[in-house]
């Protein structure tokens, strides 16, 4: 929270100016003049060192309905002259320059750091003087909901509605313009959509646009032919690690599987897949082959040979000690 403010005492209702921005209905307020008339004012209002309101209309319209003709308030410094300017405005049809879409985010950043600021007094104050933070036991209230989303609040009262993403992204965009992190030519392309914006572009579009640069400036350059060389010797070597990995995995789980009883085909399952199978090695091409397998597909060939082999010699030595006997 800033500390650019103090308490001020005892500051009259009628030297408060209060501005356009809001003279609005403040709805029920009740139990908002209930809750001062019990525990007080626990949260003093804003206002600039003008006396301009900031934050809290509701309660001094509360205070100005039971009588009261002075009240605490939180007088926060360090407020721009353009944000003050417009908080003091009487009349919506006051001739002036209009805001820029640049300044207009501005002042919105400005608002959403002093709601910011109000809010967390208003907790803070809740949870010394009541349960609640809609005008309840706290004396607090100012709004159904003071813990709502800061950037809503923001938006609404400098522009009249959500339009909180396309201020944040006009933010981003200018934070991005003056990163000095950044390089040159990222900056200024920055710079560049926030003049379009100001132009009338629309600010979605230019966002994206700067992010994509962004995101570019921040990847590694491409590697160098050398470097290149050593990424694939790397690559070559992880891949045949993992392959090795990957056949002493099947190795190390067939030898298992032996291991455990193993459930026999039938004779008549083995002479029909042998059956099957002959005559197969002339169905493809030994070159073609070559070039094709894989090491993986070799070492799996390789494998089921041996196996196919190793029984062959299991099976001549059954029989022929069958006929001797």
């Amino acid at each position: 929270m800033s500390d650019k403010g103090h308490i001020e005492l005892e500051r009259q209702i009628d030297s408060i100016t209060v501005g356009v921005r809001h003279r609005k209905d403040p709805g029920d307020l009740h139990a908002l003049m209930k809750s001062i008339e019990e525990v007080g004012l626990l949260q003093p209002v804003t206002i600039t060192p003008d006396g301009v309101l900031f934050c809290g209309w509701r309660r001094l319209e509360a205070l100005r309905r039971l009588g009261r003709r002075t009240l605490n308030v939180w007088v926060r410094s360090g407020i721009s002259d353009q944000l003050s300017h417009l908080l003091a405005q009487q009349d919506e049809n006051e001739q002036r320059k209009p805001l820029s879409p640049v300044e207009t985010a501005r002042l919105y950043a400005e608002i959403k750091m002093l709601e910011q600021e109000d809010a967390q007094r208003r907790m803070a104050a809740t949870q010394f003087g009541g349960e609640s933070l809609d005008g309840g036991a706290s004396g607090s209230g100012d709004s159904p909901d003071p813990r709502g989303d800061a950037r809503t609040r923001a938006a609404q009262r400098l522009t009249g509605r959500d339009a909180w993403q396309r201020l944040e992204q006009t933010n981003w965009i200018e934070s991005v313009s003056k990163d000095e992190t950044l390089g040159e030519s990222v900056r200024e392309f920055a710079a560049n959509m926030l003049r379009e914006i100001d132009d009338g572009a629309p600010v979605s579009p230019a966002y994206k646009r700067v992010k994509a640069a962004v995101e570019l400036a921040s990847q590694p350059p491409p590697p160098s032919p050398e470097e290149q060389d050593e990424v694939a010797r790397l690559a070559a070597e992880a891949l045949k690690r993992v392959q090795e990995e990957d056949n002493a995995k099947r190795l190390r789980a067939l030898r298992s599987k032996a291991k455990r009883a193993p459930k026999h085909h039938s004779p008549r399952s083995f002479v029909l897949m042998w059956s099957e199978l002959e005559g197969w090695t002339a169905l493809y091409d030994v070159a073609e082959l070559a070039a094709a397998l894989r090491d993986d597909d070799w070492a799996r060939f390789e494998r089921v040979v041996a196996e196919t082999i190793a029984l062959r010699d299991q099976l001549r030595e059954t029989r022929t000690a069958a006929v001797s006997a």
